[in-house]
């Protein structure tokens, strides 16, 4: 076996190219610049609580309106004002009293019918309505900024609609598939090479693979993940690999958390909210340890956002229904944090919308806009028809460090 064929059999163990839920797009080279600005989307799927997430125990009518989801096990950690973070948002309230971590609240998107498929739809399209538009935001951006695409990496077995668009974009997942038997990988080699696109994916993985750092399946998280459960060990490994992809190049990154639907025993200690919760927590830490190191902590915003909110009250099963405004997080060193930033409209039954939901009082695209035009330099007439149609008339928050 020649040198080259042992250099391919270590790409194609390490980077999961045999692995068709462990994909790498066929043409991406890593190249962005170090001091360029990085930007990390975690979609929360399935309605997270904000007024669990990010209590306001100042507000008059929480304690009546939540029951048994207004009281912790633990003191809420305080923020500005009324505001609060839940008790297993420890190391995410840390950031905060370190300036690097804003909390949105009372934010949502045009959407109002509660369904979780078409306010994903809406959330990751940056439409008003869903299925007006068939790509995402976000991959609309990547191509807004000048004639070469910002590089992008989806953490998932595919890539999801917030990415899909005109610009190429890799995928990354875990493989804890067998290692390929080299009879197969010779194979592979001698019938990529007749074929140009599927030569410069080998060869795009083999560089990959010999890079530092980059196996196929991160052990690396250091105490980040200890008590965590599977789910949360999952999410600390993709922030982890994340990180890792932010350092190596890559300009965004969109990873994502799921089975935040809530509508039973949502306050159970070692329930699925809770879980969640800690894995958050666990996920953005993470990321932060990992960016920390190469200096790239400074110039990155992580937008945290779900599709939809909960009913303000409790229902019968100790849980909350499909609502409307939630929560979101900003975090990252380029952030100006320490802040809640918050029209506040109230929890009083008269000031809730359809006499259930927290009223949005900031569109969640605002927030978007922010980001992508002052942190990722989208010049805002690209915002205004390409890239978030329909909100030129929502001003962009001033949401960057100075």
């Amino acid at each position: 076996m020649t040198t080259t064929r042992r250099q391919l059999v270590r790409a194609l163990l390490g980077a999961g190219a045999l692995a068709p839920w462990a994909t790498l797009s066929v043409a991406q080279q890593l190249v962005a610049r170090a001091d360029t600005p990085r930007f990390v989307f975690v979609i929360l799927r399935g309605g997270m609580d904000g007024l669990t997430a990010a209590p306001v125990p100042g507000d008059p009518g929480f304690a009546e309106a939540r029951g048994l989801l207004g009281q912790f096990a633990t003191p809420p950690l305080p923020l500005q004002g009324p505001f609060a973070l839940h008790p297993l948002l420890a190391q995410m309230h840390a950031m905060y009293a370190r300036g690097e971590l804003a909390v949105v609240h009372a934010t949502g998107l045009p959407y109002r019918e509660r369904s979780h498929f078409d306010a994903q739809q809406v959330l990751e399209s940056g439409g008003t309505r869903p299925y007006e538009l068939s790509t995402g935001w976000l991959a609309r951006a990547l191509t807004a900024v000048g004639p070469q695409p910002m590089k992008a990496v989806a953490l998932e077995t595919a890539i999801p609609l917030v990415l899909r668009g005109p610009a190429e974009v890799d995928t990354w997942a875990p493989s804890n598939l067998p290692e390929p038997a080299l009879d197969l990988v010779v194979r592979l080699e001698a019938m990529y090479r007749t074929d140009p696109a599927l030569a410069q994916a080998l060869a795009r993985a083999r560089g990959l693979r010999e890079t530092p750092g980059m196996a196929a399946n991160p052990t690396g998280m250091g105490n980040t993940a200890a008590g965590l459960g599977g789910g949360g060990r999952a999410a600390v490994g993709l922030a982890t690999k994340a990180a890792e992809f932010l350092q190596r190049g890559s300009q965004v990154a969109v990873l994502e958390m799921g089975g935040w639907d809530s509508h039973t025993n949502q306050a159970a200690p070692q329930g699925a909210t809770s879980n969640n919760l800690r894995a958050l927590d666990a996920a953005m830490a993470a990321l932060r340890e990992g960016l920390q190191p190469a200096q790239l902590w400074s110039r990155t915003v992580v937008l945290v956002a779900t599709e939809f909110g909960r009913e303000v009250a409790i229902n019968g099963n100790l849980g909350t229904d499909h609502g409307s405004g939630g929560a979101a997080f900003l975090l990252g060193g380029a952030v100006q944090g320490g802040r809640v930033i918050a029209d506040w409209p109230g929890l009083a039954k008269k000031d809730r919308f359809d006499g259930r939901d927290l009223r949005i009082t900031t569109d969640l695209r605002a927030v978007m806009r922010g980001v992508l035009a002052d942190h990722l330099r989208v010049p805002r007439a690209a915002l205004d028809a390409q890239v978030l149609p329909g909100s030129a008339q929502l001003a962009s928050l001033p949401l960057l460090r100075g």
